[in-house]
């Protein structure tokens, strides 16, 4: 695969991006080098991952437990812990090894360490891969609060290697999979119709497609100002039933990928009702998106609760929510205003 050049770095794959990392630690000769991993990355990628590093430098691994729940300040503080007590100055590298809670979470911790010291992304999960590890985005949680503290910064490099989604199960598989329908629906409906004959070769095109798709977006608008809110289509109702599914006590925590599919459904329905999406386009969504994912209950007693969390959406604007929705596929209109009960509807539309 070619490697895909973003605004200040590379996103090389398989053998060519461990390459690119030796080169890289043998021209900044770091003093040191961290690996962060979660339990699961440990386990399985760790071993297979450092075989390919070639140095003689000091080398450090912090394990943090892995899961949504801990993308927070709390672990980001063990973490710069854990870093001064083992040494690491600003000539340290972070290697970040894991999914999207590692990519994230390892950015921001190492764009904040004494005022920030590199980092290389190896993202582990299809979900990382073609979303969390290009972009620049850092950040964690506040409370259930989606990636409300954070910074752009880029990574040294990213590196891509598929080998490592043959440690995931089905369910994590998924999850990164609505990520790739989204790229389809707003940018490139080639991804959809090569996901309908899904198979490895068929993955490995998509994972670099979607990851092309990704970087051109981001070096038009690097800030998010514009163009780069398309990439938050499905998000804005997906982050806030995956922020309450988080918090409540009585229901199972979502994947990422499973709520923003259910906020894809829900966004088109809208899509539908605010502008000009067809009808039988919104029916092909829901189709696609229920036939991937089991279906989740939303409950009326839930409304409201979601509701509330859609108010603390980055995009919003003095107190409004701002909607991505589409016009058609590949024809998206950005700042859309959506009043509750429409809301509701497309929650209702998704339940039936």
């Amino acid at each position: 695969m070619k490697s895909i050049k973003a605004a200040t770095y590379y996103v090389h794959f398989k053998e060519k991006g461990y390459q690119e990392l030796n080169t890289l630690l043998t021209k900044k000769d770091y003093s040191s080098i961290f690996i962060l991993v979660d339990e699961n990355s440990m386990e399985c990628c760790y071993p297979k991952f450092i075989p390919f590093l070639e140095t003689d430098k000091r080398i450090e691994v912090i394990e943090i437990e892995s899961g949504e729940i801990n993308k927070n300040l709390e672990t980001c503080a063990g973490v710069w812990n854990a870093m001064t007590e083992l040494e690491a100055d600003r000539k340290s590298l972070l290697i970040t090894l894991g999914g999207g809670v590692i990519t994230d979470l390892g950015g921001f911790v190492a764009s904040t360490y004494k005022r920030g010291i590199d980092f290389v992304n190896i993202p582990t999960t299809l979900l990382s891969m073609v979303d969390a590890s290009v972009g620049g985005k850092t950040g964690v949680d506040l409370g259930v609060l989606k990636n409300q503290i954070g910074l752009f910064v880029n990574p040294e490099m990213v590196i891509i290697d598929e080998d490592y989604l043959a440690t995931l199960n089905e369910r994590e598989s998924r999850s990164g999979i609505a990520e790739i329908i989204k790229y389809g629906l707003t940018y490139d409906t080639k991804v959809l119709s090569q996901l309908k004959s899904f198979n490895h070769l068929t993955l490995s095109n998509l994972i670099h497609r979607s990851i092309e798709i990704k970087n051109e977006v981001v070096l038009e608008d690097p800030k998010e100002n514009g163009l780069r809110k398309i990439l938050n289509f499905g998000h804005t109702l997906g982050h806030a039933i995956e922020s309450y599914f988080l918090e409540s006590k009585d229901k199972e925590n979502l994947t990422h990928g499973e709520a923003i599919a259910i906020g894809m459904v829900c966004e088109s329905y809208l899509s539908s009702e605010v502008l000009s999406l067809p009808k039988e386009k919104v029916l092909e969504v829901k189709n696609m998106i229920t036939s991937m994912y089991e279906k989740v209950l939303i409950k009326p007693s839930d409304y409201a609760a979601i509701l509330d969390l859609l108010k603390h959406d980055k995009k919003n604007v003095n107190g409004q929510v701002n909607f991505v929705l589409l016009n058609d596929f590949e024809k998206y209109q950005l700042d859309c205003k959506v009043s509750n009960e429409l809301i509701i509807e497309s929650i209702e539309f998704y339940n039936s």
